[in-house]
């Protein structure tokens, strides 16, 4: 039998990309001000900035797009979608919305106000973001093993109990609800287990307290738990994903993850309590409950990628190729959040840049030399994304310094991890000429996606 694991698809269509000169690529990383968010798409070889919304579609997705009703109100394709995700979620109270943001800020705008708490393993960026503008403390409470980037353990997305248990006890007239994130996409696309979702759920409810799931990576998360969770091991994915939904009472989701398509997202919740608001912010800011901001042919093609998502040979094969690369960077000396996570791996750029201050914002730095060595584009998930300027003047910094290189769903083949795995060996033997930057202009919130900065 061969060991090999190959793609689970055929590719029937294909995009070309363009290679550039080191020359060119330094021109365009200055005039994008050492941000590689504000490179343009067509300057980058391998784009693995996100995986969000950045993948193919399948055969089966794109015939779906053709059977969109884009009826204003009330049309079938929202209908499909709600019998997909009232199947998959088992709850009954459901609106689209144009992405995961926007199922945040329409949730929080609907259910926080100013001073409240709301803990969670680790809230990835916009998470925090639209709780923070709501003057919202986020919190983020992942057990420690979810913050050592070397450290081995099953499933580092787990949160810290015993610290939630004390939060609740010394603040809970501040927490509207509890949320986490699965995968945790901050702390390396690590998994939380069944067990650790069962007893949270548990403790809130203890508490009078609302659980609330952030499921962007549902389905990796599943795998995860039939891979390395005993008494799943001969569990079917969609049973797993159905017992994780069980124990929540709501959920949001930014569908362009392992829901397979490239805009789209949604609310779900088990109670009616909270509708009435969600609704009116919904029609405020995203469009009438049965669109949320999206066209027919979008909903269509969600309700297909949800069930696709969850395909165990899919799965499998995405897994495996985060470990893969992870294995090539094993080889060549290079440090990354281990076990390797679902959708992504995190290169740990405090050990390839040790000799760095803090203060040139290491991950940031690694990000902008692998775009010049090889046309790489990844993310920092370090300090500029998770720090502070303060009004003084001074900066926070975040615990971990790491560059995500996350994958789209379907797109690339193994000769481009290869490639990718070449150059940032390339870049590891060159990391003493690597420089830092300071950021010279920066937003209020957000600040990595619009900032700019210069060489130190």
């Amino acid at each position: 039998m061969p060991k090999t694991l190959i793609e689970p698809f055929r590719i029937k269509s294909v995009e070309p990309i363009r290679m550039t000169t080191r020359p060119e690529r330094e021109q365009l990383l200055e005039a994008a001000k050492l941000n590689v968010f504000k490179l343009r798409a067509e300057d980058v070889l391998i784009d693995w900035l996100t995986d969000s919304g950045t993948g193919a579609m399948s055969s089966r997705q794109w015939g779906a797009i053709m059977e969109g009703d884009e009826s204003y109100a009330g049309a079938r394709s929202f209908y499909r979608l709600e019998k997909v995700i009232q199947d998959i979620t088992g709850m009954q109270f459901f609106v689209p919305t144009h992405q995961g943001r926007a199922a945040e800020k329409v949730l929080f705008t609907a259910v926080c106000k100013k001073g409240d708490v709301v803990p969670n393993n680790c809230h990835f960026d916009t998470t925090r973001a639209n709780l923070e503008y709501l003057g919202v403390e986020a919190l983020d409470l992942v057990i420690p093993e979810g913050l050592q980037p070397a450290t081995l353990h099953p499933f580092k997305g787990n949160i810290d109990l015993e610290r939630v248990d004390a939060l609740l006890k010394a603040q809970g007239e501040r927490i509207p609800f509890g949320m986490i994130t699965v995968t945790n996409n901050t702390g390396g696309g690590q998994p939380v287990s069944m067990a650790n979702i069962r007893a949270y759920a548990k403790l809130l409810k203890s508490h009078g307290k609302p659980f609330i799931m952030d499921v962007c990576r549902f389905s990796e998360n599943a795998m995860f738990i039939k891979m390395r969770e005993p008494g799943y091991e001969n569990t079917p994915i969609k049973t797993i994903v159905q017992e994780m939904f069980s124990y929540a009472d709501g959920a949001t989701m930014s569908a362009k993850k392992d829901g397979m398509v490239n805009i789209g997202g949604f609310i779900v919740l088990k109670s009616e309590e909270w509708m009435d608001a969600v609704r009116n912010v919904l029609i405020m800011t995203e469009g009438f409950p049965t669109y949320g901001g999206l066209a027919g042919r979008d909903l269509e093609a969600l309700a297909v990628g949800l069930e696709e998502g969850m395909q165990e040979d899919y799965l499998r094969y995405r897994l495996r190729t985060a470990q893969y690369l992870g294995e090539r960077l094993e080889a060549a000396g290079v440090s990354f959040v281990k076990p390797t996570g679902g959708h992504a791996v995190y290169i740990d750029a405090r050990t390839v840049l040790p000799d760095m201050p803090i203060a040139h914002y290491p991950a940031w730095a690694l990000c902008n030399a692998l775009y010049l060595e090889g046309g790489i584009r990844g993310v920092e998930i370090g300090s500029v994304m998770f720090g502070k300027r303060l009004a003084d003047g001074t900066e926070t910094y975040h615990s971990m310094e790491l560059v995500r290189l996350a994958f789209p769903r379907r797109m690339y083949t193994q000769s481009h991890f290869d490639y990718a795995a070449e150059v940032i060996a390339e870049v590891k033997e060159k990391a003493a000429s690597i420089r830092g930057v300071r950021i010279t202009k920066q937003p209020p919130f957000l600040r990595h996606f619009t900032c700019e900065c210069a060489w130190v």
